[in-house]
């Protein structure tokens, strides 16, 4: 990690910037995915699993046999943390079902909104080094509470053909069972259009590296929705002196061991205390079995040394990071000044792990500094809201006349007779 001591202000944007790494002719490279399984279908996916999973895959929907075998390889432990976590994040999530209040807006004319679940939606969740079964939970609890009626879900198979027994036991345990193997862009393309085994859905929501963000952001130009901008995995960790340096250098790992394209950021008022953490990272990352993959993203990370922590706080909402963890005196008198995050963590014993994991909050959080205008998934994310209304004769009365004089304003005529003629039908009745 580099080291930053107080930059001025001007600099603040371009220490922001996160780190590249170009793919060649990465759009046309996922162009070229999209359109080989929109043309092929089926036999596009076999054929990419092959090429890029190095994997045979005879047939793309898992069976209920390979369902019920990872029952059997998912350790006892492993099932019942994987229940705690579930409970929490379904009673986080089915608190944010909310009763809509109908307003009349005048006499005469109800205002309300509906809360209707995306029918058909579609889970990727990220196989490779580190397959994600948590992704299961934060995914497929909420589109289950929202109602969704039919929940897709696309993982990367191994080199042998298969899904990992944990991703397969979550999945089953929430009672998702359209389950397919196929990762990468092309498990987007087949989402998004649809093949002879694969159904199309309405919306994908799920990270992956930067071919399915690439995929995503493409399929959305034709008009399927995705859930945000997710690319690769960020910490930011504001602390002073009276923060303990392994807590902090842990956190920093964390993120840091997800991918080489992962950034960490350390702000304090304290050069003292980013010296002690610097020394703990080097401990801890000595033992780490993905002390490679940490030490390349350590590469691409920072730290900055400010005067203050209310400036700690400034840079930090100019950064928008996905995860924020304050780990200072008064956190949450500070807490209140975050703009711009994906999820924030509050005092020293408040770890990012635990919101990846089992807390509750939801892990699929805007990245790159998206947090500055998006939200991390909820339950929202699996619902549109349609509005209605219902007007009487008498709100027709009281609400016409406006309507009139503001649509011939505009010159939309047959806007303004929709209503003039109505009013007059009322008159003559009279």
């Amino acid at each position: 990690m580099k080291n930053i001591t107080n930059p001025t202000i001007s600099d603040w944007a371009k220490i922001c910037k996160r780190p590249v790494f170009p793919a060649e002719d990465l759009e046309d490279k996922v162009k070229n995915i999209l359109e080989l399984v929109q043309q092929k279908g089926d036999t596009a996916l076999k054929e990419l699993s092959l090429k890029f999973d190095k994997a045979v895959v005879e047939e793309l929907k898992v069976s209920e046999a390979e369902i019920e075998a990872s029952k059997k390889q998912v350790s006892e432990e492993l099932k019942v943390a994987i229940s705690v976590a579930a409970k929490n994040i379904r009673s986080f999530h089915e608190a944010q079902q909310l009763t809509e209040t109908i307003v009349e807006t005048m006499p005469g004319i109800q205002c309300w909104r509906k809360s209707v679940a995306i029918e058909n939606v579609g889970l990727y969740i990220p196989g490779g080094s580190a397959p994600l079964f948590s992704t299961v939970l934060m995914l497929g609890i909420p589109a289950l509470i929202a109602g969704c009626k039919q929940i897709v879900l696309c993982t990367p198979p191994d080199k042998d053909g298969n899904i990992k027994p944990a991703v397969l036991y979550t999945a089953n345990f929430l009672g998702i069972t359209q389950i397919f193997k196929v990762g990468g862009a092309q498990a987007i393309a087949a989402l998004a259009y649809g093949t002879e085994t694969v159904p199309k859905v309405d919306k994908i929501f799920g990270p992956g590296n930067q071919f399915v963000t690439k995929a995503k952001e493409l399929v959305q130009k034709n008009g399927i929705a995705i859930d945000l901008p997710a690319g690769p995995s960020e910490v930011l960790v504001i602390a002073d002196s009276t923060a303990d340096a392994d807590f902090v250098a842990s956190d920093l790992l964390s993120q840091a061991e997800h991918g080489p394209d992962s950034q960490v950021v350390l702000l304090s008022d304290s050069s003292e205390f980013v010296e002690k953490v610097k020394l703990a990272v080097d401990e801890q990352l000595r033992v780490l079995p993905r002390a490679d993959i940490a030490a390349k993203a350590l590469e691409n990370s920072f730290s900055v040394i400010f005067n203050s922590i209310g400036e700690c706080v400034e840079f930090s909402n100019r950064y928008a990071p996905e995860h924020l963890i304050l780990a200072i005196e008064n956190a949450q008198e500070f807490a209140d000044k975050i703009q711009n995050a994906g999820s924030v963590f509050i005092g020293n014993y408040s770890c990012e792990s635990a919101g990846d994991y089992a807390s509750g909050s939801n892990h699929t959080l805007p990245t790159n500094g998206y947090a500055r205008s998006y939200s991390g998934v909820s339950l929202d994310s699996f619902v549109k809201k349609i509005t209605f209304q219902n007007i009487s004769r008498l709100g027709l009365q009281n609400i016409g006349r406006t309507v009139e004089v503001m649509a011939g304003a505009e010159q939309l005529l047959a806007h303004r007779n929709a209503v003039s003629i109505r009013l007059k039908k009322i008159q003559d009745e009279k």
